[in-house]
């Protein structure tokens, strides 16, 4: 299968520049499944259902969440009547929604989609994503009762989520880091056939802290008070995220690819 993960969207620029290029990705890189992570992109803080109406339009299959899953309070009604969207496994006992599902792809390949959220350096005590994954991962076999498996590791800490790409390797096609908005240079293949990427970067204007708008964030590092709201940065986008394509038979993953496409970044993806 051949695969694209992209992530963080990142406000009405990143919304905007998912709608007017991911369906020429697709079609241009034949993708047969589409993972967005989703979670800042309403105004940078979770994700309204009009706006993750938007993402699935445009080509997504499946759209993840992470700590903001529910910052827009609309989601919380919204997240079990479209299941296309994925909270973390590990969010709450209560929280509405799924951490993982297996969707069937146009072709009728099966892919399992799950999201764990870290703990190191998280703004919650949040429940250990190892045992949360774990069942998961058990239940649904590679090469068996699907064909490609994608975790979305969303924490702080570069240490946690290699720790979770290990974890997960030769049960998952690929584990990704998402949250800290800033694309990691080490996408690899780990030993028992995971693709494996640190951190897929957001897709938003990296003119920008994490992001946002300058100002504001610098104001708070260097007087150590705030003076405004954050507000999402909206100049030119680069959709950053990664790309694979796995063996049916195995669900290992044979190649994987950084991607970068458009604005400020050096520009990377698969060629043919």
């Amino acid at each position: 299968m051949r695969i694209l993960f992209l992530g963080d969207v990142m406000g009405r620029a990143g919304r905007a520049a998912i709608t007017e290029r991911l369906p020429a990705m697709r079609r241009d890189w034949g993708l047969d499944f589409v993972v967005v992570n989703g979670e800042n992109a309403t105004s940078g803080m979770g994700l309204s259902p009009d706006h993750a109406a938007g993402i699935l339009a445009a080509g997504a299959d499946c759209v993840t969440l992470g700590d903001h899953a529910f910052d827009q309070k609309s989601m919380i009604g919204h997240i079990d009547q479209e299941q296309r969207i994925i909270r973390p496994l590990n969010f709450s006992k209560v929280a509405p929604g799924q951490g993982a599902r297996v969707f069937t792809a146009k072709d009728g390949r099966k892919v399992l989609v799950a999201q764990v959220l870290g703990q190191v350096f998280m703004k919650r005590p949040y429940d250990d994503p190892f045992s949360a994954i774990e069942p998961v991962l058990r239940n649904n076999p590679l090469g068996a009762r699907v064909q490609a498996t994608l975790v979305d590791v969303h924490c702080e800490a570069t240490s946690e989520k290699m720790a979770m790409g290990h974890w997960c390797d030769g049960r998952a096609s690929l584990v990704v880091g998402t949250h800290t908005h800033v694309p990691t240079g080490d996408a690899m293949i780990l030993n028992g056939g995971a693709g494996y990427l640190t951190d897929a970067g957001m897709c938003g204007d990296y003119d920008s802290v994490i992001g946002m708008q300058k100002d504001e964030p610098m104001q708070r590092f260097i007087t150590g008070m705030p003076k405004a709201r954050f507000e999402p940065a909206r100049g030119a986008v680069t959709l950053s995220g990664v790309f694979i394509e796995t063996d049916d038979k195995t669900g290992k993953t044979l190649r994987i690819e950084a991607v970068r496409q458009g604005g400020r970044l050096a520009q990377s993806g698969p060629v043919a």
